[in-house]
């Protein structure tokens, strides 16, 4: 499975943080030799401050032999360095202890009221916010992410958006709320950085589109585990026409897991189907694998021989991606069902023999599955157990459905326009997210 593995492809774009997750999941499903991922794992650690950690994977590696010195060494250094931040932040952490502070952070809404509050009444000095950015900065390297985040969420409350630090604060925010798993939070900072990124049209568009980028790979933690991340997905990279551009021109091999949401979404399904599989067209000689070979079969080839050896692919590749595991059995089922549908399209009087061969089934489950679809899915269709057959019944789609589906997405596309016209009226200053460490 290591030809359908795309963490070589996802890491350049990912922060060396969010890579280990990808790592300790190939390590589980052994794609790889685990020697050559540990080796890995440790040339991620290199530019990190998580040394306990390094220590038992070089430890692991090289167990006969002993630790090197420079690794203890920085260990102090870090242990030092780490002691005089909290130092330096022991004052600021006194400030927003207080409760007034507390009351005022609140209630107040204007981040120039509640700095001059803070200046006048509380002897804050606008230096501080440096400080704090360094100690959330320097506990995300040690892998506390906990801290890093709560740290980060004082500093994006009190620095203005023109700071040196504010849009490199919004993407360590983002990163530690993946890693703590809080996908409420991480959904809330995603939505924070495309915004400004949207918003701010000063910068070069080869930095929009380096950003837009980096933020496509990250938003894959959020749209995967979110519960309403499977529809968010399909907006943003399918419908909003710059992350499709960056889709396109960047990192196609995206379009798996834009292919897996359509393909289990069922709400938005139909009506996104028909342009993704053109999407998948475009950059078919860019990309392709066997979840977007098997859309393309079955939508435009109308192969369903092919469709159906390529559907056995999905579930091995679907097994073994950090991002989609979770989703096979639903991809499974929904991808039969998309089968099942167009097969009854072209065909009325279907074999039940022939069905289960396409759908890669028992002919007994088949029937059954088929039963069960009719009475879930109140299908004008009926089964004739003694010939094996099942025969279809007309059902005309009516004009106001067809209208239905034509105009489904015509609302959201026209709120998109009306952000980006009041947007670009508001040019905000910034600068790029050197947070992002490209592995």
């Amino acid at each position: 499975m290591a030809e359908y593995d795309l963490t070589s492809k996802l890491g350049p774009f990912l922060d060396r943080h969010l890579v280990f997750p990808l790592m300790e999941f190939l390590t589980v499903k052994k794609i790889y030799d685990v020697t050559d991922l540990e080796r890995a794992k440790l040339d991620l650690l290199s530019s990190t401050n998580m040394l306990d950690f390094a220590t038992d994977i070089y430890s692991s590696l090289h167990p006969d032999q002993p630790v090197p010195d420079e690794m203890p060494k920085r260990r102090s250094r870090v242990v030092s360095e780490l002691k005089r931040l909290q130092m330096e932040t022991d004052p600021i952490f006194k400030i927003f202890g207080d409760s007034d502070v507390q009351k005022q952070m609140q209630t107040s809404r204007d981040q120039r009221t509640l700095m001059q509050y803070l200046m006048e009444n509380h002897d804050f000095h606008p230096e501080m916010l440096d400080t704090l950015y360094s100690y959330a900065k320097f506990q995300y390297e040690c892998g506390n992410y906990t801290a890093a985040a709560d740290y980060l969420y004082l500093h994006r409350g009190l620095v203005p958006v023109n700071d040196k630090n504010f849009l490199n604060g919004l993407w360590g925010k983002l990163a530690s709320e993946i890693l703590t798993q809080h996908w409420e939070n991480s959904l809330e900072d995603l939505n924070r950085l495309k915004e400004f990124i949207e918003s701010n049209l000063t910068s070069p568009p080869l930095q929009a589109l380096q950003q837009r980028t980096w933020l496509i790979h990250w938003s894959l933690f959020v749209f995967f585990n979110h519960p309403k991340g499977r529809e968010l997905i399909i907006e943003m990279f399918l419908y909003q026409q710059p992350y499709l551009n960056a889709l396109q021109t960047m990192c196609p091999h995206v379009l798996r897991y834009l292919a897996t949401a359509v393909v289990i979404n069922k709400n938005s399904r139909r009506a996104a189907m028909k342009d993704l599989v053109r999407v998948i067209q475009q950059e078919s000689y860019t990309y392709k694998d066997p979840i977007t070979e098997f859309l393309a079969h079955l939508y435009v080839d109308f192969d369903f021989d092919a469709a159906q050896e390529k559907l056995q692919q999905c579930a091995a590749v679907l097994q073994n991606d950090f991002f989609l595991v979770a989703c096979q059995s639903d991809f499974i089922e929904n991808a039969r069902l998309m089968i099942f549908e167009l097969f009854c399209r072209i065909h009325q009087c279907i074999s039940i023999n022939m069905l289960a061969e396409k759908l890669d089934m028992t002919p007994k489950d088949a029937e059954r599955w088929i039963v069960n679809l009719i009475r879930q899915a109140k299908l004008d269709a009926k089964i004739d157990s003694q010939q094996g057959h099942v025969v279809m019944g007309t059902q005309a789609v009516s004009p106001y459905q067809q209208l239905i589906e034509k105009t489904k997405t015509l609302s959201f596309r026209t709120q998109m326009l009306s952000m980006n016209v009041e947007k670009k009226a508001q040019a905000r200053y910034s600068e790029g997210p050197s947070w992002a460490v490209a592995t």
